[in-house]
């Protein structure tokens, strides 16, 4: 069954979010105001709509490749839980060597609606953890 996610506009002149094409994981997320990032600065951009994301999911704001790739501008800090009803807001950064200008009703970056299952915390000693293959060998360890 599909979910419905609630949306209220916050700015007219933005377009609602929407998925480019059928089959995409991601919808389309897009700038409420106009911003300029210079090299390494970091912003909160404001998309323009607030969001209700359904009980038992959580939106995740993903980079678009395009602008990753060619302009250095990733995302961060990007969990949105369902109990948030403020405007909906995108971190992102500006690895690329020049300033990058955002304009109003531009995409800024897309969002994944996950389902997730919360779990109960259980404290053990130490040696309580079962044994697995890759035990305690962490970043790196799986080879290039």
């Amino acid at each position: 069954m599909r979910k419905t996610l609630k949306i209220v506009r916050v700015r007219e002149s933005v377009p609602m979010p929407k998925y480019d094409l059928e089959g995409d994981a991601g919808f389309g997320l897009f700038v409420g105001e106009r911003i300029v990032l210079a090299p390494m600065e970091r912003a909160a951009i404001n998309t323009g709509y607030k969001m209700e994301i359904p009980k038992g999911c959580v939106g995740i704001i993903y980079e678009r490749s395009g602008l990753s790739f060619k302009h250095g501008i990733i995302t961060y800090g990007n969990v949105v839980d369902s109990g948030y009803r403020g405007e909906m807001r995108v971190g992102v950064l500006n690895l690329g060597k020049e300033p990058y200008v955002f304009e109003p009703g531009h995409k800024v970056a897309q969002m994944i609606i996950h389902s997730y299952e919360e779990v109960k915390f259980k404290e053990v000693k130490d040696g309580g953890l079962s044994i697995s293959a890759r035990g305690e060998r962490g970043f790196g360890s799986t080879g290039k």
